[in-house]
């Protein structure tokens, strides 16, 4: 499984807000009903990680409404061996 980071933005009025909120809690997906939102810092956006075979699967969590819009970033950690690879820094 990899994972993805959902970003889902919407319009910046209090009904936008809570129109996003509605339909994301209530599709009955649990990634969706753990959604994480910044509208009280101003930042109009859910964002929903979720482990899924692929960046298609993720889309497929949304509702088809936010779908073409959403973001979908796939999510990897480094460790200090891979920093020195990617750095070019590989000891023989």
């Amino acid at each position: 499984m990899e994972k993805f980071l959902i970003e889902v933005s919407h319009e910046s009025e209090k009904m936008a807000c809570a129109r996003a909120a509605r339909i994301l809690l209530t599709t009955g997906s649990h990634f969706l009903t753990n959604a994480d939102f910044g509208c009280s810092d101003g930042v109009h956006k859910a964002w929903i990680i979720a482990e899924v075979e692929s960046k298609e699967q993720a889309r497929g969590i949304l509702p088809p409404a936010y779908r073409s819009q959403a973001r979908i970033v796939k999510l990897n950690k480094f460790s200090v061996k891979d920093l020195d690879a990617l750095l070019g820094h590989d000891k023989p």
